[in-house]
Order: C-alpha cells, then structure tokens, then sequence
C-alpha cells in the first residue's frame, strides 16, 4: 500500500480499515509508516483492531500519533488477542499515552515486541510502565532508546527487571543515563535471568559507570549481547571490564565503539 499521495492517502487507509474489519486473510502485516496518520486516524484503526483477527505486525512508525491515539489505540490492544509486534516509534507519545497502553500491557498476552523509540515518555511515563513490565508475561523485545527516561525512570526499570520474566531484548540507547543510572542496572543486571540483548549506547556512563556494571557481569550468566558505544568509556573502564570477562561465561558480543580508551586499555581486553 502507497499512502505517500495526499490524494490518495484517506481513501487508501479507509480501503485498509475495512480490510482489517474484514479480516481478509491475506493482510497479516500492515505498514502505515511515514503517513502523517494522527489521533482521528488512530480512532478508526482501533476500532478495527477491535475486531480484527488476521493482523499479526502493525508498523506505526514516524507519524503524528499523541496521547490520545495511542489511549484509542491501548482500547484495542485490551481485546486483540493477534497482534504480535507494534511499531510505534518517532512519535509524540508522553506521559498519559504511556500510562493508557500501561493498562493495556498488564492485559494483553500476545504482544511479544514494542518499539517506543524517539517518543516522550519521560521519567514519569517511565514509572507508570514499569508496572505493566512486572504483570506483563509475553513482551520479549522493548526499544525506549531516546525517551529521557532520566534516573528515577531507570530506578523503576530495575525494579521491574527484578520481577520480569519474559523480557529478552532491551534498547535504552540515547538516554543520557549516566553513571546514576547505570547503578540501579547493573543491580537489576545481577538477579535478572532473561535478558539476551542490551543496548546502551550514547549514554555518558563513563568509567564510574562501568564499574557497577562489570560487577554485575561477573554475576549475570544471560546476557550475550552488550552495546556500549559512545560511552566516554577510558583506560579504567576497560579495565574493570577486562576482570568481568574474566570471569563471565555467556557474553558472546561486546561492542565498545567510539569510547576514549587507548593502547593500555585494548591490553587489558585482550587479556581478558
């Protein structure tokens, strides 16, 4: 489907809402991406998601879509019992869509990936969705890159790490974490068994912030896959964790791109 003509774009998208109301057999993923969709659209895809049973992958992504949409939208996901993976990046989500698609969460059991990168979830916003990540029990991907989630957000996220279960593959680049942040995580880090995937890059965490979170490598046998690019990370860091890869058993993958560190602290990694 092309919605890219404005001639076409409202004719189209009612053509596609009657398809999902339909439940045409063959529309299993739909691509509304880039379509200038806002509230008053978001209304009538809800109300289609409501009945719908065919639709499996819905992409939302760099749209107008604000708390009102998203709070017609999280109606939807209460009763949709097919809907497996949602796109919902580049968007202006803050805080009351948060806590709408919040509820939504603790009730649905059939979305499996949620991406909420480049909203404005805030730390507020933050708060009130951990609570659907600790009753939550089919979500395994979650992307909040870029949501300024801020510390006590990243206080709240460990607190739902500790209790989730399900959760697989985290992305919290572009948060601006820094070492107060990194603190509460690697504590999360230290008891969670479920996380594979965690993305943290371009988050200031610097040396004092890999230091909590080497500590929580030397403890945490799941996680296999760390990014820590643009971390300001220098020769202390690398240090610190050359001696948890001493130790840790499960980590396959480590990206430590553009970070400070010089020839002594490639040494200490190589010796790990």
């Amino acid at each position: 489907m092309d919605l890219n003509d404005p001639d076409l774009r409202k004719e189209e998208f009612k053509k596609e809402m009657q398809r999902l109301t339909l439940n045409d057999q063959n529309l299993t993923k739909l691509d509304l991406s880039f379509k200038k969709i806002g509230d008053k659209e978001m209304e009538a895809l809800t109300e289609a998601l409501k009945v719908n049973q065919t639709l499996t992958n819905l992409d939302l992504i760099w749209n107008e879509i604000e708390d009102e949409g998203i709070e017609a939208l999280s109606e939807a996901l209460e009763v949709n019992q097919n809907l497996i993976n949602l796109e919902l990046g580049y968007n202006k989500i803050g805080t009351k869509g948060i806590e709408a698609l919040t509820e939504a969460l603790k009730v649905n059991q059939t979305l499996t990936k949620l991406n909420l990168r480049y909203n404005r979830i805030g730390t507020e916003g933050m708060k009130a969705f951990c609570e659907s990540l600790k009753a939550n029990q089919a979500l395994t991907n979650l992307n909040l890159s870029h949501n300024d989630i801020g510390v006590k957000g990243m206080e709240a996220l460990t607190e739902a790490l500790k209790a989730n279960q399900t959760l697989t593959n985290l992305g919290l680049n572009e948060n601006v974490i820094a070492v107060e942040g990194i603190e509460p995580l690697s504590e999360a880090l230290k008891v969670n068994q479920t996380l594979v995937n965690l993305e943290l890059r371009y988050n200031v965490i610097g040396d004092k912030g890999i230091e909590p979170l080497s500590e929580a490598l030397k403890a945490n046998q799941t996680l296999t896959y760390l990014d820590l690019t643009s971390n300001q990370i220098g020769v202390k860091g690398m240090k610190a964790l050359s001696d948890s890869l001493k130790v840790n058993q499960s980590l396959i993958y480590l990206d430590l791109s553009n970070n400070q560190f010089v020839d002594k602290g490639m040494k200490a990694l190589s010796e790990a």
